[in-house]
């Protein structure tokens, strides 16, 4: 992880019941028709959706997701700073990182978006942005915006999706990995990122959207990062299940998060 303040074996059993997705809502409006909960004065958001809608039932076909998710107070005080962030997906389906490249979060330090894709294009499996309330000492409180790149990368030997994101004014850049966890239940995969002291004032994020969606080729074969199918019963078209989840843990070890519910239509 690395933070610039101003001057395999295919990988299955992961996105699950993604093919249990209907778009409901675009996320050009962010997570305004996502879902809410509040916790106290806190407002946890989240939106998202899986594209294309219609799906075999019996075998799984290239996908993107989309997620959108965020935090805001209801009497307008201050965001918390968050310490922890875990976006978890359902376990059945099919993300796959066979042949594609990975990028470090090494190379990656002190680099612009454009840099950043020039030295690691060939893992580059999303892109976003990011709305951060940045705090320093005796000034008042402001928003940073930032584009958002997602690299696939690993992390002490851990799969990993490495997120760049660079900001103009003032000109910052931060490095997170999100390690790739397994989990009981029904999101059974989970991205996890730790976000220590070090990384400054950006753990006060206020809002991000996020688009994970990659074709490649490996060894002559088509192949997609993300994977699903719609495995609805034969006499039906559409059905409803989890979709994703956020959870953020907030200094002092509260934790706060949202999940949303997504239809499938088979074909």
């Amino acid at each position: 992880m690395s933070a610039r303040a101003p001057a395999g074996g295919a990988a299955r059993r992961a996105l699950g019941a993604l093919a249990a997705l209907m778009l409901l809502a675009g996320l050009g409006a962010g997570v305004a028709h996502g879902e809410r909960t509040q916790h106290g004065n806190l407002i946890v958001a989240l939106d998202g959706g899986l594209t294309p809608l219609k799906l075999p039932r019996d075998h799984p076909a290239p996908v993107a997701v989309h997620l959108a998710g965020g935090l805001r107070t209801a009497d307008g005080e201050l965001l918390p700073r968050v310490t922890r962030v875990e976006l978890g997906l359902p376990k059945q389906g099919v993300l796959s990182s066979r042949g594609l490249p990975t990028c470090s979060q090494r190379r990656l330090r002190d680099t612009t978006s454009a840099k950043a894709r020039e030295l690691c294009g060939g893992a580059l499996v999303g892109s976003g942005t990011l709305q951060a309330d940045v705090l320093l000492p005796n000034q008042d409180p402001f928003t940073i915006e930032a584009d958002l790149l997602a690299f696939n990368g690993r992390v002490e030997g851990r799969r990993a999706v490495i997120l760049h994101a660079a900001a103009a004014k003032p000109p910052t850049v931060v490095v997170l990995p999100f390690v790739l966890r397994r989990r009981e239940g029904t999101f059974g995969l989970a991205m996890v990122a730790d976000l220590p002291p070090t990384l400054g004032p950006w753990p006060h994020f206020a809002h991000f959207e996020l688009t994970l969606s990659r074709r490649y080729t490996y060894r002559g074969q088509e192949r997609s990062y993300l994977s699903a199918s719609c495995p609805a019963p034969p006499r039906f078209t559409a059905g409803f299940l989890s979709f994703a989840r956020v959870g953020f843990t907030l200094v002092g070890g509260r934790q706060v998060g949202a999940g949303i519910v997504r239809g499938c239509r088979a074909r």
